[in-house]
C-alpha cells in the first residue's frame, strides 16, 4: 500500500447504486485525490494528497467521510479498517436482517387482513393498508425524503416512494402495499444472496493463518503471526497452515500448496528448503526459521491483492454506473409524459389509468439488477481465478484478457524450466594458464570448470549458478576470497580478477565487445564463453528443458482467440528457433538485451488492431520493463517472487504456462455471464415497460422486473465461481 493510500471499512451499504453515490460524494472532498468504494469488499480505498495524508489519521478520515455519508445514506457506518472486526460485522448484519424480517412479517400479516376486510368498511380497510404500508416501507419514505432534501433525487427509494404513494392516491391501496412489500422482500433476498456470494468468494482465499507456534525456552507458545520477528523459530504441526515465509531448519514433510498454486499435487520439503505462508503441513513436525514478517509474507500480499481487486473497475462496470445516473431520470421523465400527455390527447382516457401505467414505469426503472450483478460477476471471476492459483489484480484486467490479440513470451523460466545443467566443457588446446597456486600449467576441462565456477560465483543468474553447482558437486567448494573486482556487464556477462589476472565470462556479444577472437559453439544449448587476459580459453554448454505443458499452452491460447504468439529471448538464434518450431510459436526474436525486448514489444504494438491487446508473459524479475509496458503483464512462478507480485497485473502462482489459457477461459466465462445479466435485465424491463404502456402489465409484473430480475442476476453471477475451465472446450 502507498504511503498516502488508506483503506476504510464501510458497513450497511446494500445498494450498489448507493455505493456509486457515496463514491462520487467522497471524491468531491478536499484533500482526496481519488476514492473507490468497493461495494462487494465493503471497503473504501482512498488516495489522499500527501500533505493531507500526513495530517490526518484513519479514524479522523473515517469521521470526516461519515459526516458526508450521513447526508445521503442512512444506517451506513464508515470505520478505520482495524476498528471493524469480522465478528462485529457479521453480528451487526444478522441483527439488521432480523429486524427487517420482523417488520416484513408484521406488515405482511396486516396486508393480508386488509385484503380480507369487507369493502363496506372503507375506513378500517384503508387504515389497515396504511399502517401496513408504513411498517413495511417507512424507512424507504424516510430515506427518499432525506435524499430529496440533500439533492439526491433519482434513486430507488424515490422511485418506490413515488410509485407506492401514487398507487394510494388513485385508490390502489393493495397494490401500493404489495409493491413495497415485495420490493423489500426482494431487497432482503438480494442482500442475503450478495452476502452469501461475498462469503463464497472470501472462502476461496481462506488461507489467512490464525496463529503461529513460536519456539521458546519452556516449549511452544501460541501467538498471533503479526508478532513474529525475522529469525525466530516457529513450529508447524501436521494439519496446520504455515503462518509465515521461512526456511525449514528441522524435520521434513509433505505440503498441500493448492491454496496458493491451485494444484492438488503435494510438495515435499526438508531441512534447508524454503516454504511459504499458506502451505498446509500434511504429515511431519517441522521447525521453520522465519525469513519475512507477516506483512511482507506471500500470504499477506496475496490476500491484499485478492481482497482489493475490486478497486480497479472494468470499463463495463464504470459504464453501467454512469449509465444508471442518466437512465433513471430519463425513465422518470418518460413516466411523467405517460401520466400527463395521453389523457389530454386520447379521447376517453383517464388520468387514473395512465398514472397507474406511469407508476409501472417507475417501479421497473430501478437499475439495481445491472449495477449489482455486473461487479459481482467480475469479482466472482477474480475469486474463481484465485481458486486455480491465478491472481488477477483488478476486474479491468479480466476485460483485457478477453481482447488479447498478441501474447509475447519470455523463454527461460516461462516456456522452459529454467533449470540448467552443464552438458559440455570445451577447453582450448595448447593453452598455458596460471593455476590457483599461480603456477603455469596446461589448460584442462576440470581447470576451466574450476575457473568458471569462481568467475560466476557472485552472479545470481540461473545459468551462472548451474556452473557453480556442477563444480561444487564434483570437487571442493569455491574459494570466494580469490575473486576480486566482480563486475556484471548487463546483457553480456561478467568480469572478475583472480590472482591478478582478468577473466571474462559471457555470451558471444561479450567476446565481440572486447575484441576477443573465438570460435562459436553451434551445438544446441546456451553457450558461455571464457577469456583470460584478453585471450579466449574455452566455452561451457548449458542445456535447459522445455516445460511439459508449454506446447499445450501455445495451442490453448490459439484456440481461445490469440492471433499471434511471439517469443523473446536473450539466448542464441539456434536455440530460440528450435524451441519456437517445437512449440508452434509464430515469431521468435533472439539474442536480445532487456531494453531490446521493450523495442520489439513496441514493434508488435504497431502491427496490432485498434482494439487488440498485447500481453507479456515472463518471470517477473528480469523482465520488469516489458511487463510494465504491455497492456497486460503476466508473471510466471509468482510463488515466492516479490518482484513478480509487484510488477505484474496477473500472477500465475506456479510455473505452468497453461494457466494463461485458464485465465483467458475464466475471463471469457465472466464476460459471458455479465452480458447475460445485462441482456436479461434490459429485455425484461423493456418488455414490462411496453406491456405497462398498453395496459397489459400490473405492478406485480413491475416488481418482478425490478427485484426479481436483480435476484436472478445475482444468482447467475455466482456461477463463475463454480466454473471449471478444464471441463470446458472453449
Amino acid at each position: 500500500m502507498k504511503n498516502n493510500e488508506c483503506m476504510l471499512s464501510i458497513e450497511g451499504l446494500d445498494c450498489p447504486n448507493c455505493a456509486a453515490k457515496v463514491e462520487r460524494k467522497i471524491n468531491t472532498l478536499e484533500g482526496i485525490k481519488e476514492a473507490t468504494v468497493d461495494f462487494l469488499g465493503k471497503k473504501i480505498i482512498i488516495l489522499t494528497d500527501e500533505i493531507f495524508g500526513d495530517k490526518i489519521s484513519e479514524n479522523k478520515l473515517a469521521e470526516l467521510i461519515q459526516a458526508e455519508v450521513d447526508k445521503i445514506e442512512d444506517g451506513v457506518k464508515v470505520l478505520a479498517l482495524k476498528a471493524n472486526t469480522k465478528e462485529n460485522s457479521n453480528s451487526q448484519k444478522e441483527e439488521d436482517t432480523g429486524k427487517i424480517k420482523k417488520k416484513l412479517l408484521i406488515g405482511g400479516i396486516l396486508f393480508l387482513l386488509g385484503i380480507f376486510v369487507p369493502k363496506s368498511l372503507l375506513i378500517p380497510k384503508f387504515t389497515i393498508f396504511l399502517i401496513s404500508y408504513f411498517i413495511i416501507g417507512g424507512n424507504v419514505l424516510l430515506s427518499a425524503s432525506k435524499n430529496i432534501w440533500n439533492g439526491q433525487v433519482f434513486d430507488e427509494n424515490f422511485l418506490m416512494a413515488i410509485a407506492t404513494v401514487g398507487a394510494f392516491a388513485i385508490g390502489e391501496y393493495p397494490e401500493g402495499v404489495a409493491v413495497m412489500l415485495f420490493y423489500q422482500l426482494g431487497e432482503l433476498f438480494q442482500g442475503i444472496a450478495v452476502n452469501n456470494s461475498r462469503k463464497s468468494i472470501v472462502s476461496l482465499m481462506d488461507i489467512r493463518p490464525d496463529y503461529a507456534n513460536i519456539k521458546v525456552e519452556k516449549g511452544i507458545k501460541k501467538v498471533s503471526p503479526e508478532k513474529i520477528k525475522v529469525g525466530e523459530i516457529i513450529v508447524v504441526k501436521p494439519g496446520e497452515k504455515v503462518p509465515l515465509d521461512g526456511k525449514i531448519v528441522k524435520g521434513a514433510s509433505t505440503f498441500d500448496t493448492s491454496a496458493l498454486t491451485g494444484e492438488s499435487l503435494p510438495r515435499e520439503a526438508k531441512a534447508g528448503d524454503d516454504v511459504l505462508s499458506g502451505f498446509i503441513n500434511k504429515n511431519g513436525l517441522i521447525e521453520i526459521e522465519v525469513t519475512k514478517v507477516f506483512s511482507e509474507s506471500t500470504i499477506s500480499k496475496i490476500l491484499y491483492l485478492v481482497e482489493n481487486a475490486g478497486s480497479k473497475k472494468s470499463k463495463t462496470e464504470n459504464f453501467i454506473t454512469k449509465f444508471a445516473r442518466y437512465y433513471t431520470p430519463a425513465v422518470v421523465i418518460t413516466a411523467l409524459i405517460v401520466a400527463i400527455i395521453p389523457p389530454l390527447l386520447i379521447q376517453g382516457a383517464t388520468f387514473s389509468d395512465w398514472i397507474y401505467r406511469a407508476l409501472i414505469f417507475l417501479v421497473v426503472s430501478c437499475p439495481c439488477a445491472l449495477v449489482i450483478s455486473i461487479p459481482l460477476g467480475f469479482f466472482g471471476g477474480i475469486g474463481g481465478a484465485s481458486r486455480h492459483g491465478i491472481l488477477i489484480k483488478g476486474t479491468n484486467y479480466l476485460e483485457v484478457l478477453n481482447n488479447l490479440e498478441s501474447v509475447v513470451m519470455d523463454k527461460t523460466g516461462t516456456l522452459t524450466k529454467g533449470i540448467f545443467k552443464v552438458t559440455e566443457v570445451n577447453a582450448e588446446n595448447n593453452i598455458k594458464i596460471n593455476d590457483f597456486q599461480n603456477n603455469k600449467t596446461e589448460l584442462t576441462k576440470p581447470l576451466l570448470l574450476k575457473y568458471a565456477a569462481h568467475i560466476e560465483k557472485f552472479s545470481n543468474h540461473p545459468i551462472a549458478q548451474s556452473i557453480v553447482s556442477e563444480y561444487e558437486n564434483s570437487a571442493s567448494k569455491v574459494d570466494e576470497n580469490v575473486v576480486k573486482d566482480f563486475e556484471e556487464i548487463s546483457g553480456f556477462g561478467v568480469k572478475v580478477n583472480i590472482n591478478n589476472h582478468q577473466f571474462l565470462a559471457g555470451n558471444s556479444k561479450l567476446m565481440d565487445l572486447k575484441n576477443i577472437k573465438f570460435e562459436k559453439n553451434r551445438n544446441l544449448g546456451t553457450v558461455i564463453y571464457f577469456a583470460a587476459d584478453q585471450k579466449y580459453i574455452g566455452n561451457i554448454l548449458i542445456s535447459d528443458e522445455i516445460k511439459e505443458d508449454s506446447e499445450k499452452a501455445i495451442k490453448g491460447m490459439k484456440e481461445n482467440g490469440v492471433k499471434e504468439i511471439v517469443m523473446l529471448t536473450g539466448d542464441n538464434e539456434t536455440i530460440g528457433k528450435n524451441i519456437a518450431k517445437k512449440l508452434g510459436i509464430d515469431k521468435v526474436f533472439t539474442e536480445l538485451l532487456p531494453d531490446e525486448k521493450v523495442e520489439k514489444l513496441e514493434e508488435i504494438y504497431k502491427s496490432k488492431s485498434e482494439k487488440g491487446k498485447v500481453a507479456f508473459v515472463g518471470d517477473g524479475i528480469n523482465d520488469a520493463p516489458v511487463l510494465a509496458r504491455a497492456d497486460l503483464g503476466i508473471a510466471m512462478g509468482g510463488a515466492g517472487s516479490d518482484a513478480a507480485i509487484e510488477a505484474a497485473d496477473v500472477v500465475i502462482m506456479n510455473d505452468e504456462p497453461s494457466k494463461v489459457v485458464t485465465a483467458i477461459k475464466i475471463a471469457k466465462k465472466t464476460k459471458e455471464i455479465v452480458w447475460q445479466n445485462i441482456t436479461i435485465a434490459f429485455a425484461v424491463k423493456i418488455i414490462v415497460m411496453i406491456l405497462g404502456l398498453f395496459g397489459d402489465a400490473t405492478m406485480w409484473e413491475a416488481v418482478f422486473a425490478d427485484v426479481g430480475v436483480a435476484l436472478l442476476a445475482v444468482l447467475n453471477a455466482t456461477r463463475v465461481l463454480r466454473y471449471n475451465p478444464k471441463s470446458s472446450n472453449k
